[in-house]
């Protein structure tokens, strides 16, 4: 467990507010490339899944839900029906899935995508 306490007065308060934007800006520059954490995909179907994954979480970047169907029907039409798509910043899960199905990706620092097949 890591608990940060910082105690400033309101001038410091503020300069440090200004720091944060501007770290919060970087971090998110920095952590906006997509980042997989488990796959077992082709190399091809690899790289459009997650080209796939990347442009449905920018263009829908407030809404998981829109962003998790348009992964799921671009995939079943381009591979087949049955996709699952799950995607958020907090979330555990525990899957079955068809082999060379399966991919988890981190995007934006902290946005997961979890794809996968099951018929």
């Amino acid at each position: 467990m890591h608990i940060n306490i910082s105690f400033r007065s309101l001038r410091s308060g503020i300069m440090a507010e200004t720091a944060d934007k501007k770290d919060d800006a970087d971090y998110k520059r920095l952590h906006s490339f997509p980042l997989i954490r488990h796959t077992d995909m082709s190399e091809e179907m690899r790289v459009e899944t997650m080209e796939l994954c990347v442009t449905a979480c920018e263009k829908f970047a407030t809404n998981n839900e829109s962003a998790a169907k348009l992964i799921k029907e671009s995939m079943d039409k381009k591979f087949g029906s049955s996709w699952h798509v799950v995607i958020g910043e907090g979330f555990g899960f525990e899957i079955t899935h068809e082999v060379k199905n399966l991919l988890y990706m981190f995007f934006g620092g902290s946005l997961a995508v979890c794809v996968w097949k099951c018929s």
